[in-house]
């Protein structure tokens, strides 16, 4: 405190220097989380800040004002009062240079007033209401009201919720306001009822838009029409969510305004008619097309200005002239024109983003109108027709990574393809305006379109290059659009094929190496990525060869690039670059560069040793150890393995992976020059890395073990001795799968067909085998059992004979009395096998199989299952007839052996061999499966529909008509089998059922409604498979399909039923599952097709389900976390009808005398709701909507909620963080 009390003695001194210095000090303490003042340093702080407020120097008047911020948080709630109360009283006081300085005052204190002490808030906002109300009022003095207007939007902006009691009157202080004969009182007037509306009442905002319109309607000046033109607009932007209900009555009495002859009036029309596009959705539906069309009309409005027409050639050559002339002719000050073109532009873009569904419509008429605006004259009017032009664009793409997606987005598309020539040819005169942002705009344009329709600009090179030379030129100075520059040349190269670059190389070429010399760090680096990309296009390796002479450029290319790689001093970003470039350059160029390999491959070796650039170095060696061209690396090649076996050990992952990927390519491409004596450090690196922790590590490690085995056999001992106990354990391991299962197979293959002595089958057999069928078998998991049989299978896919032995092993354990795990294991072992070999000569393997599939344990039932659909695949003219009599004659096996039979048709239908193989049986499978279509047992007929999902993959053509043919059943279970086996047949891969699936789908989806329930439910589950993998079969269905999936949201009391439960009644609800596979397929939508959903629509069944059981709340609550990520205007307008459902979960108490699992559901409940309620926060506008600030409010101070609520934000804090890191 001593301090404290010591500066503010030096605050009084007459030395302004030192009044400063003291002043700034405080700043700092005040600044501080520790300081603590008592009540009367708290009086004095106070009391001399204020009168440093009217000190004479500026410096220190400044300085006091700016430590008011940190003051009202360190001191009591009515010494703030007491600092508002003294600013408001100067900020309407005579003298003019206290009044600004209060009004600073005021709006720093409005800024720092902590949110978490309404009280505090509430009382200050009271305070200042009162005194600005008055001070607005009042008409004397202009500069006043202007003030208080500023400072009242601020204060209506940050807690307009606290005034809600103070609304009426402010309303009626500021609407006078909006007749000032002052235009900047009217404007401040405006932003004020903004921030007012996001948190009126209803009451309040309705009587204030009657106003409004009633003063429009009788508005005898242009002025004021103007005026309360735009306060409609400020308002439906501000508060849109509530303004759909009057659009009927603003929109006739704002367009005939529209035709009048003053050019702001037309403005501020455009401007409410964009407001109110793009936030009352479904309200405005009906007045897209006028809208559209004035839009269109002011597009083009210039009255002043005469744009000539004439060819492009006579353009260029009159433009020199054409400037000058028209400047002194016409001068542009009064012309406001301009104006109302932007508006325009801008009230396009707000239709075209939120009218997906007439995308169609505006390529026909809004796309050819934009395009022949690119000749605009004034540059931010252009920059704005650029940016409408790129939203129709962006709204083309596809809307999800579908591969066949494109086909349902055709129309657009194929009208865009047709306008790409008028796109070029109105782009490329603006490719050379002197105007930089026209040029970018241009480029960003240009790259969206290329990101629409790859290649679309193949046939228009010739007159883009021009463009590009010239904003690459030496005497363009401008670093920004330089960089502008060569992204777009990035974009043109990878979305182009090589061939069209080929006859502008010429020009290309020397460009991007200039661009690479430059001085500028940023441009250097840029020029790099591109220039890496060039190469690639000059010489493409995996495309077929070309006749293009690429070694005119090779030296130039080297040159440029290996003076910025030799290069010690340069930017970090610009090192890296140029070493990923010489990767390239020495990968496709290479055979013509071999004098200055000898130069260059060393400096790769020296970026090797530094820990900074040893990562790029890595991946620049794999691009050249992979190059078909086979580059000579014998000259770093034994220097550079131990620092790479040296990276294994580091904690870096990227690392360890490209260093893997690294080692593998060069044993696998330059096997001859290296010898066993320089890979040993690397073997010993590696025995760490074969683990679970990281399979992808696991996965490239054991590649690389392979592909040392296969060249280099002489080091299998010590690979044995390494390596392969940590291969034995990994095998054990649950986690394996995949990928490292597929490398761990490769390498046991690899290390067998060595024949190294020690290692052959039986040995590693052994090795395998012996801790499965031991005593500690049991402790290994199902799933590790079921790898090493795989392996088991790996190790006599050499020779059929070994094989048969193997099996012959096997089957001894069957017959003996073994533990369940070893039986399982050896029926898995005998499976895998016989999936590579045929065991048709052993003829006692049949019933020993059959015999397993009586025994008591289900896992040893389900492993004969499976090994005997697997034996089948290596025998089928065998074994397929045998399994179908067995199925037809076996009714108790029944379900075992369809289990077979899908493992055979499963593993057949993945190869165009398998399916050859397997056609010849397809009609005796259809028709046994057919059997067992209305099977009673629910498993059974998933699996038979499985099957026939499968088999109609293999023969669409033949075998769907029959599935649909089906649908007319009586039987309600043929048709759910139906309707699974046409799910089986839809996958995330592209299928050559798809094109007919597409034509069929929607017979098979008219059993959503179906009279039976189940049938629905299977439907529904059906069409959520298409939905999740492939949206494009059901996006053009949705418009039938949407009604019947909402009435499926729906409630029944007729399937509601009352169970007696000894002297309990218990409610059972039969349509629960059907409503919940309804909401999941309404989740999946949101994800897949967006823009076809009526948002609105889908809100209010969004709304029933947060009222629904258990599991449907659960749904309906991550709905409404994602659709307010996805369209939170929409959202923003249902909210009131949001909110009060998840209010009523969250307050909801358990009965005193309920089981714990109803206190758990409850909590999960709560905690589900409360992050739906954080993600509605997020949206923009959303903290000023009264209901959700009310129960904000509630939450805050209900301390269990609130804590809960804490952490659920900062979880959603973290993962979003996360998500960008990601990004």
């Amino acid at each position: 405190m001593t301090g404290i009390a010591h500066l503010l003695e030096k605050m009084t001194s007459s030395d302004k220097d030192f009044r400063f210095m003291a002043t700034n000090d405080l700043m700092t303490e005040l600044q501080k989380d520790s300081i603590k003042l008592d009540d009367d340093s708290e009086r004095k702080v106070v009391r001399m800040l204020l009168k440093l407020l009217e000190d004479k120097n500026g410096e220190v008047q400044n300085l006091a004002v700016r430590c008011l911020g940190p003051l009202v948080g360190k001191v009591k709630d009515f010494q703030v009062e007491s600092i508002v109360d003294h600013l408001c009283n100067n900020m309407v006081g005579d003298k003019e240079q206290l009044r600004d300085i209060s009004s600073i005052g005021l709006k720093t204190v409005i800024n720092e007033l902590p949110l978490t002490t309404q009280t505090l808030a509430a009382s200050v906002c009271k305070t200042m209401t009162g005194r600005l109300s008055s001070a607005i009022a009042q008409q004397e003095d202009v500069s006043v009201q202007l003030e208080a207007l500023d400072i009242l939007g601020d204060l209506l902006s940050r807690f307009g919720g606290l005034l809600v009691q103070f609304h009426p009157n402010l309303v009626e202080a500021l609407s006078p306001q909006l007749k000032s004969p002052r235009l900047a009182v009217r404007k401040r007037a405006i932003i004020c009822l903004g921030h007012l509306v996001m948190s009126c009442d209803q009451t309040l905002y309705i009587k204030l838009i009657n106003m409004l319109m009633e003063e429009l309607s009788k508005s005898g000046s242009t002025s004021t029409t103007r005026t309360y033109i735009q306060a409609l607009g400020s308002i439906c932007r501000q508060a849109g969510h509530r303004f759909g209900d009057h659009v009927e009555r603003v929109m006739p009495l704002v367009m005939q305004y529209a035709r009048q002859e003053d050019d702001e009036l037309k403005e501020h029309v455009l401007q409410a008619c964009e407001a109110m596009v793009s936030k009352c959705g479904s309200e405005i539906s009906g007045h897209i097309p006028a809208i559209v069309d004035l839009c269109l009309e002011y597009i083009t409005y210039d009255p002043n200005y005469n744009y000539d027409d004439g060819d492009d050639s006579d353009m260029e050559c009159d433009d020199g002239e054409d400037d000058t002339g028209s400047d002194d002719e016409y001068s542009d000050d009064d012309d406001v024109s301009w104006k109302v073109r932007r508006a325009a532009a801008k009230c396009i873009e707000a239709v075209i983003v939120s009218r997906h569904e007439m995308i169609e419509q505006f390529y026909r008429t809004i796309s050819p109108a934009l395009i022949t605006r690119f000749k605009e004259r004034e540059e931010n009017v252009k920059a704005d027709i650029f940016h409408a032009y790129q939203a129709l664009l962006r709204q083309t793409k596809p809307s999800s990574n579908d591969p066949n997606s494109m086909d349902a987005e055709e129309g657009p598309v194929s009208l865009l393809q047709a306008q790409v020539p008028n796109i070029v040819k109105a782009l490329h005169r603006q490719m050379k305006e002197k105007s930089i942002k026209t040029r970018q705009g241009c480029f960003s344009l240009l790259t969206e379109l290329i990101l629409v329709l790859p290649g679309a600009l193949a046939t228009h090179m010739a007159q883009l290059i021009p463009g590009i030379q010239f904003s690459l030129g030496s005497n363009q100075n401008n670093s920004n659009m330089k960089i502008d520059t060569l992204s777009f040349i990035q974009c043109l190269l990878t979305g182009h094929h090589p061939t069209v670059f080929h006859p502008h190389a010429a020009t290309l070429v020397p460009a991007i190496i200039s661009a690479v010399s430059d001085s500028f760090y940023k441009i250097s680096s840029e020029a790099l990525v591109v220039l890496q990309l060039l190469v690639k296009v000059l010489r493409p390796l995996d495309s077929s060869p070309t006749t293009f002479d690429f070694t005119l450029y090779t030296n130039k290319i080297y040159q440029c690039c290996f003076v910025r790689l030799k290069a010690q001093d340069i930017d970090q970003e610009v090192k890296e670059r140029a070493i990923s470039c010489m990767g390239q350059i020495v990968a496709h160029l290479g055979d013509s560069l071999q004098q200055e390999l000898g130069n260059c491959l060393p400096i790769f070796l020296e970026r090797l040793k530094n820990e900074i650039t040893r990562l790029t170095a890595v991946k620049a060696l794999i691009s050249i150890a992979s190059s078909p061209l086979r580059i000579d690396l014998r000259c770093i090649l034994s220097d550079s393995l131990p620092v790479l076996s040296s990276f294994l050990r580091k904690n870096q992952r990227a690392l360890k992976l490209s260093t893997l990927l690294l080692l593998d390519t060069m044993v696998k491409n330059y096997s001859t020059s290296l010898a066993i004596s320089s890979l040993s450090p690397v073997l010993t690196e590696l025995p760490p890395l074969v683990s679970e922790t990281d399979l992808h590590i696991a996965q490239l490690t054991l590649n690389l073990l392979t592909s040392i085995s296969v060249s280099h056999r002489q080091a299998i001992p010590t690979i044995q001795k390494t390596v392969l106990p940590e291969v034995l354990k990994l095998a054990e391991s649950p986690l394996l799968q995949g990928a490292a299962l597929t490398a761990m197979l490769d390498f046991f293959k690899s290390v067998v067909s060595a024949g190294v002595p020690g290692l052959a089958h039986s040995d590693l057999l052994a090795l395998l085998v012996n801790p499965v069928l031991g005593g500690k078998g049991g402790t290994i998991h199902k799933q590790g059992r079921a790898n090493i049989a795989k392996c088991v299978a790996s190790l006599v896919s050499h020779s059929e004979r070994e094989a048969v032995v193997v099996v012959k092993q096997f089957m001894g354990n069957l017959t003996s009395s073994q533990q369940d795990y070893s039986l399982t294991f050896s029926l898995l072992a005998i499976g895998e096998t016989g999936r590579g070999a045929d065991l048709s000569q052993l003829a006692e393997l049949k019933p020993a199989i059959l015999t397993a599939f009586n025994h008591t344990s289900e896992e040893v039932k389900s492993a004969a299952s499976y090994a005997l659909g697997n034996i089948a695949l290596g025998n089928l003219a065998e074994y397929l007839p045998f399994i179908l009599h067995e199925i037809e004659t076996q009714p108790r096996r029944q379900y075992l052996l369809l289990h077979s039979l899908k493992e055979v048709i499963s593993a057949q239908s993945v190869s165009p061999s398998g399916v050859q193989v397997l056609s010849g049986y397809v009609p005796s499978i259809w028709d046994q499966l057919y059997r067992h279509t209305e099977c009673v047992e629910e498993g059974t007929r998933n699996v038979v529909a499985e099957c026939l999902g499968k088999l109609c993959l293999m023969s669409p053509d033949a075998l769907l008509p029959k599935l649909k043919a089906s649908l007319n059943s009586p039987s309600a279970l043929m048709r759910t089998t139906v309707v699974t086996a046409m799910k089986f047949t839809i996958s995330d891969q592209p299928q050559l059922i798809d094109q007919l699936l597409r034509a069929e789908i929607g017979h098979f989806l008219t059993t959503l409604k179906d009279p039976d329930l189940n049938v629905r439910r299977v439907a529904l589950v059906a069409f959520n498979s298409a939905a999740h993998n492939k949206p494009s079969l059901i996006r053009d269905l949705l418009r039938d399909v949407l009604p019947q999936l909402y009435n499926e949201t729906q409630k029944r009391k007729e399937l509601i039923r009352e169970v007696e439960m000894g002297p309990f009644k218990h409610e059972v609800d039969d349509g629960l599952d059907l409503r919940k596979a309804a909401f999941e397929c309404m989740y999946t939508l949101l994800d897949t097709c967006v823009d076809r959903l009526d948002i609105f629509e889908f809100l209010s069944h969004v709304q029933d389900g947060l009222k629904d059981h258990y599991d449907i709340k659960m749904l309906t609550y991550l709905m409404v976390a994602r659709v307010s990520q996805l369209c939170p205007g929409a959202v923003l307008q249902k909210l009131d009808k949001l909110v009060e459902p998840l209010k009523l979960t969250c307050t909801t108490k358990v009965k005193a005398n309920s089981v714990k699992q109803e206190y758990e559901k409850q909590d999960e409940l709560k905690r589900s709701a409360m992050r739906a309620v954080a993600a509605l926060l997020n949206i923009s506008g959303a903290d000023k909507h009264p209901q959700l600030n009310e129960f904000i409010t509630q939450i805050k101070s209900t301390p269990e909620l609130a804590n809960l609520f804490e952490s659920i934000q900062k979880d959603s804090g973290d993962s979003m963080g996360n998500q960008m890191d990601l990004s």
